[in-house]
């Protein structure tokens, strides 16, 4: 029998369907990384089952707010994929927020913070909407205060911080808060199971967008456990997008460094159940999935997608919706005569 040249087998070794499986698996798993199951241990604040129950409390308590109706939740619900379908969030007094509320989901593994990074982590974000006049519109003072008076957070502070002298603060406030969403991850996507080798998870669709993907230039960008959020980029790498997508006024992490490089330069958000998160960018101005990748094939690749790449595109997008943590609300401890009443104005 005559033999075949090897080098006349690699071919058609490339094009036989299982060796492309095979191919885009590899490729994929040199770039990103599936959800674990288990928050990952944090810098200098130790997660202990007291300090989780006491985040999670604080995290659903309206109480930290000043009018004590706006809680870490209403901006970051648990029930809405970490989000809140809003444009911008929003905040005391029916104001509205400058930017979209981003995905409290899976945050814990972004590299920092906030659109523009201004927070070095989930602690130090726990803290900012607490202050923000836009938003919860209080005080570390005045949280204190709301905190010591209410009888059932003393032994959850007490539990949670032991040795301290004085447990309640608004640090330890802060330290429960990133504990407890440190733990809101949604793994097992069929984008996770794909990685971890079922090749069966991703339809054909699927697996063409991810190809797409890859191959037209997102993934530098959006790469990692969260699919982005690891680096800052310009928004507007080729074609500066529409100003309503893009607000003249809002230049991004110029606001925080004051370095003229970083004009227009956001943190690339996580696209982890990016299908769940609408609105889309920092503006909340793009409603529809297919829209955003529209965006951002004209403004960061410079190029027109086709129909056909934009919806293979959203179907792998689709295929980054992890399983959804179900958590009951919980009973909070309930005020005292000496709680400061709601401030409304």
């Amino acid at each position: 029998m005559k033999q075949i040249p090897l080098l006349l087998l690699v071919p058609l070794c490339l094009c036989h369907p299982a060796y492309a499986a095979d191919d885009l698996l590899s490729r994929a798993n040199k770039l990103f990384k599936p959800i674990p199951t288990k928050a990952p241990p944090l810098k200098a604040n130790p997660a202990t089952a007291a300090k989780l129950e006491l985040g999670r409390k604080l995290f659903f308590d309206p109480r930290l707010s000043s009018s004590q109706l706006i809680s870490c939740n209403t901006c970051h619900n648990v029930g809405l994929a970490g989000a809140d379908l809003q444009e911008t969030s929003t905040g005391h007094g029916w104001q509205k927020g400058p930017r979209n509320s981003p995905t409290v989901f899976n945050a814990v593994f972004d590299v920092a913070q906030f659109w523009d990074g201004r927070a070095k982590d989930l602690q130090t974000q726990a803290k900012g909407p607490v202050q923000a006049a836009v938003e919860m519109n209080s005080n570390p003072e005045l949280v204190v205060r709301t905190l010591k008076s209410i009888p059932g957070y003393a032994p959850l502070f007490k539990a949670a911080f032991p040795g301290a002298k004085d447990p309640v603060t608004f640090d330890n406030m802060a330290k429960a808060i990133e504990v407890f969403e440190a733990t809101l991850l949604t793994p097992d996507s069929p984008f996770d199971r794909f990685l971890k080798g079922d090749a069966g998870a991703l339809n054909a669709r699927e697996k063409r967008g991810l190809r797409i993907f890859m191959d037209k230039g997102c993934a530098p960008c959006h790469a990692g456990t969260n699919v982005g959020g690891v680096d800052y980029y310009p928004f507007g790498v080729r074609e500066a997008p529409a100003t309503e997508i893009r607000p003249a006024g809002d230049t991004g992490r110029f606001m925080v460094t004051n370095t003229e490089s970083d004009r227009y330069v956001f943190k690339a958000p996580s696209l982890r159940n990016v299908a769940l998160t609408q609105p889309y960018f920092h503006s909340g101005k793009v409603w529809k999935l297919r829209d955003a990748v529209t965006v951002m094939g004209s403004a960061q690749l410079g190029m027109t997608l086709q129909d056909g790449e934009v919806e293979d595109t959203v179907a792998f997008l689709k295929s980054l919706t992890g399983r959804q943590p179900k958590l009951p609300y919980p009973l909070l401890p309930p005020s005292s005569d000496d709680t400061p009443h709601p401030q409304l104005k």
